[in-house]
């Protein structure tokens, strides 16, 4: 069935070379984001910098660089004055509440860096005014662009060192490496750094998920560019604006099969569980009648192509096979979305595509389990609050 619904603009961060507050800055203004009211709410921060935007080229792709302009020494801030320099300046609330947010984040990174109190903390470098312009500007262009979800692609950190307050230190800097523990990095490129504090902390802090670009209609594209002009890859963030679309999403995954015909089928449904456990986004048994008439069964996992030698491992400590075979296919899968409902019972999530939903089992299971009602009735509960409320 169509779900009827507003329909969300996105912005979708492809960090192939790095990502810093400026390359942000220049590459929503690059999108469309308008730079005289940039300039304009950075002015209201009363910092004593003033900015401007140019034109460049990285490895022939046009971009735009955001320039931070300060005649005075540049000191440092405790988290508490940067909050409060924030508050107070002409923005919109969401861009207050997300800068604010970016600073927390970086922050509390800091503090563990250091092992020291947040409110002790000194953020040098990014703590400076450049850096606060290059946040509170990258928040105000996501507002201007009319950005409701960010999705980022994995981040490349660089390599290297890097000569910063405290001396040299190594690439990712201590306080990026804090910042994106558990999301999705790797590193390719010249030695040097790629991803910054400033960058890191925006894209973990305000970005909805890691990964490859969800289904949209693209409406803009900006580049923004980094401090360097390297011969082998553009110096750029790039940035995509557009609707999030009803068009399904074309993956491609690894399919991996075997017919096995003496294992239990406690061992096998066993081995499915660790198989689904271990990430793998679908695993069926099918019943085969094999060679001399032998009852056997087809074990068929779905999963990513990185998870294919992960789970292939699984299937032979887990089961009698010798063997398994290996194959690519396209999966198209319908965008999709969480929404949660209330039924009389509990919370129940649901899965949400443009034309179908449906009541997420393991919440369903866990509700009936805990309260003796039956399964089917609180599907129903969840399916029905959910008309109700989304009709």
């Amino acid at each position: 069935m169509k779900i009827p619904g507003h329909t969300m603009r996105i912005c979708y961060l492809d960090a192939f070379s790095g990502i810093s507050g400026d390359m942000l800055v220049g590459a929503l203004a690059d999108a469309g984001a308008d730079s005289s009211v940039i300039a304009d709410g950075l002015r209201s921060l009363h910092s004593g910098a003033s900015v401007t935007f140019e034109k460049v080229k990285r490895c022939g792709i046009a971009a735009s660089k955001f320039h931070v302009h300060v005649d005075e020494p540049q000191k440092h801030r405790h988290l508490s004055g940067i909050l409060k320099m924030i508050e107070a300046a002409s923005l919109p609330d969401r861009v207050k509440q997300n800068a604010s947010a970016v600073f927390q984040r970086l922050g509390e990174a800091e503090a563990a860096v250091h092992q020291v109190p947040i409110e002790k903390i000194h953020f040098h470098e990014v703590g400076a005014v450049d850096s606060i312009a290059d946040i509170v500007g990258a928040c105000l262009g996501f507002e201007l662009v009319g950005a409701e979800a960010i999705y980022s692609s994995p981040l490349n950190l660089g390599s290297g060192t890097v000569k910063a307050q405290h001396g040299v230190m190594p690439v990712p800097a201590p306080a990026t490496a804090a910042l994106v523990a558990g999301k999705p990095v790797y590193s390719r490129g010249p030695a040097v750094e790629l991803t910054t504090p400033t960058g890191a902390a925006v894209a973990v802090t305000l970005a909805r998920d890691f990964g490859v670009m969800p289904p949209m209609k693209i409406a803009a594209i900006g580049y923004g560019a980094g401090g360097h002009d390297f011969a082998e890859q553009a110096n750029v963030l790039r940035i995509f604006v557009g609707e999030a679309s009803g068009a399904v999403e074309a993956t491609t995954v690894s399919v991996i099969e075997a017919n096995i015909d003496d294992s239990s089928p406690q061992v096998l449904g066993y081995a499915v569980e660790r198989l689904l456990d271990a990430g793998a986004l679908d695993a069926t048994l099918e019943p085969l009648e094999m060679k001399k008439g032998r009852p056997g069964t087809l074990l068929r996992v779905i999963a990513t192509p990185e998870q294919r030698a992960a789970l292939a491992e699984i299937i032979f400590h887990e089961t009698t096979t010798l063997g398994v075979r290996t194959y690519t296919a396209e999966r198209l899968v319908q965008a999709r979305r969480w929404v949660e409902v209330e039924t009389p019972h509990g919370k129940v999530r649901m899965k949400v595509s443009e034309r179908s939903f449906a009541p997420e089992y393991e919440d369903c299971r866990a509700i009936a389990r805990s309260t003796g009602v039956a399964l089917k009735d609180i599907i129903a509960e969840a399916n029905f609050a959910y008309l109700k409320n989304h009709q």
